[in-house]
């Protein structure tokens, strides 16, 4: 008795999964407006579908659309690599061209944010992220000095003052925090996104990694700010320079071995494995990994 319940639930549950005729009719009447050349996936039992998209730049989106069940009268849902997702309008009488074309209005008033972030890209000595999606909205750039302006921008009115967080050595980003807020004021929309940092910062900020050169070699520990470290018993040596090199070209900020894992073993987002202690640069926040011990 028990197994034929289980077997009836069973097929019951496999029935009502599968989709009527009537809304495979629908649906691929639907993507045939849109054009089948656009279709990226469409699952089987017609849960989501994907549709591949040009802006007017020929930048690629893939927007990711949810059918309820029971599509048509159901709100579909929305998922898209960008900063920020639209209120969809919909109805009853809505069609899958109806997404895709206020997914297009959307895309339009991105542009000038994706501009800015991309001349962002191709000006300034970006740190991270390595390889941007065009949902991110923050950028990590050096600014020389060892110092590293993290900036957020709003995606919604990419032309005003950003958002932004100084890293690097106290000394030298307080003298920036103070000429970020005097010269804040004089952030203008008229003005390009580069002018208005040289004017804030007021400097040239480098460019990118292959065209950007560091006036000065870096020989001092980016940790204790010392070239060589004092004569100590435990060390089992004396007068070490930096023999640690952050891998990030942009970076390239050189340690004492010592002070690199002193200040991992002070984050307490470093793993250890074996003898290997694994961070974060302090300047760059890329990979770094040395030794637990001194050994």
């Amino acid at each position: 008795m028990q197994g034929c319940l289980g077997s009836s639930i069973a097929k019951c549950r496999i029935q009502n999964s599968v989709p009527p005729p009537s809304l495979y009719h629908t649906v691929y009447a639907e993507i045939e407006e849109v054009g089948w050349e656009h279709l990226v996936h469409l699952e089987k039992d017609l849960s989501s579908l994907s549709f591949c998209i040009l802006d007017e730049n020929e930048r690629k989106h893939t927007v990711l659309i949810g059918l309820s069940q029971d599509y048509p009268k159901g709100l579909p849902s929305i998922a898209a690599d960008v900063p920020f997702i639209f209120d969809l309008e919909w109805s009853v009488n809505s069609r899958l061209k109806d997404i895709v074309k206020q997914f297009k209005e959307h895309l339009l008033k991105l542009q000038e944010f994706w501009s800015t972030m991309e001349n962002i890209d191709k000006t300034l000595c970006v740190v991270n992220p390595k390889l941007s999606s065009l949902a991110s909205t923050y950028r990590q750039i050096c600014i020389g000095n060892d110092c590293y302006l993290l900036l957020h921008i709003d995606a919604r009115n990419p032309t005003t003052l950003p958002g932004y967080r100084l890293l690097g050595p106290e000394s030298a980003t307080e003298t920036i925090r103070k000429k970020w807020k005097k010269n804040g004021r004089k952030w203008s929309n008229v003005r390009s996104f580069m002018e208005n940092l040289a004017v804030l910062l007021e400097t040239i900020l480098p460019g990118p990694p292959k065209e950007c050169k560091k006036i000065e070699e870096q020989i001092d520990c980016g940790i204790c700010y010392a070239q060589y470290l004092p004569h100590d018993d435990e060390l089992g040596s004396s007068s070490n320079a930096p023999d640690y090199k952050c891998d990030n070209p942009c970076c390239s900020r050189a340690f004492h071995t010592i002070c690199l894992r002193d200040w991992l073993r002070s984050i307490t987002t470093t793993r250890q494995s074996f003898d290997v202690l694994f961070g974060n640069c302090p300047y760059c926040s890329d990979p770094v990994a040395v030794k637990s011990n001194s050994s």
